[in-house]
């Protein structure tokens, strides 16, 4: 009797985690040192795009490097610091709203990651970058790899390195204007978030006002001092 097919999911998805297969391979081709490079805060409302550079030490690289999405706070402050610690190089860079909203988030994001490469105190021959671009103006080579925080330990390392410093720095926004909880949600379109804004307006150079939610309600923007320190 042949069996029914079954359209039920899996009982165990099997989670593939980054390894270090892309910069080994880059090593035998002569290709070292080889940056990782990522982003965080495309998808917010408000605050900077923040990116990060990172150049792993082969010998000493951290266990647990992972997509920044799929640990938690906790994971990602130790592994910040591990990261830190152990790696041949690091760089951060941000991208303000203000810069956001004078291109577009693609642009910005792109040119934090860009900066972030080229404050390296090492110089690369070879950079992955996370997505499907490469930033313009590397002084290096570049591979865009889809899904690099899952698949290269080093973009993995430049994801979290990148998370914390922009939850970093939302937290010091969530302290300057207290009304809107930044420390909570980061700038994401949260239900809190959109009733902060609808109750007191968008806090100028802080909300990204080329964004839909503000370009298409024609929201008023309210002038508050800026909180410094943001690119």
């Amino acid at each position: 009797m042949a069996r029914a097919r079954s359209d039920s999911p899996p009982l165990f998805e099997i989670i593939e985690k980054p390894d270090f297969s892309f910069e080994t391979k880059a090593m035998a081709d002569g290709l070292w040192p080889v940056a990782g490079m990522d982003e965080a805060g495309r998808g917010p409302l408000a605050g900077p795009v923040v990116a990060a550079a990172v150049v792993l030490d082969p010998a000493n690289i951290p266990d647990g490097l992972d997509d920044s999405k799929r640990l938690s706070h906790l994971q990602r402050e130790a592994l910040f610091l591990r990261i830190l610690g152990s790696a041949q190089a690091v760089s951060m860079a941000s991208i303000s709203a203000e810069g956001i909203d004078g291109s577009n988030i693609l642009k910005a994001s792109l040119e934090a990651m860009r900066r972030a490469l080229i404050g390296l105190s090492v110089r690369p021959k070879l950079a992955l970058a996370d997505g499907r671009d490469v930033p313009p103006g590397l002084p290096c080579a570049g591979r865009a790899l889809i899904k690099g925080d899952q698949r290269s330990q080093s973009i993995a390392a430049a994801s979290i390195v990148a998370k914390v410093m922009r939850d970093r720095m939302m937290c010091g926004c969530g302290n300057h204007h207290d009304r809107y909880g930044f420390e909570v949600h980061m700038g994401y379109a949260t239900v809190r978030h959109r009733t902060a804004i609808e109750a007191h307006g968008p806090v100028a150079r802080l909300h990204r006002v080329s964004f839909a939610p503000f370009r298409l309600g024609g929201v008023e923007v309210v002038e508050e001092e800026s909180f410094v320190g943001l690119e």
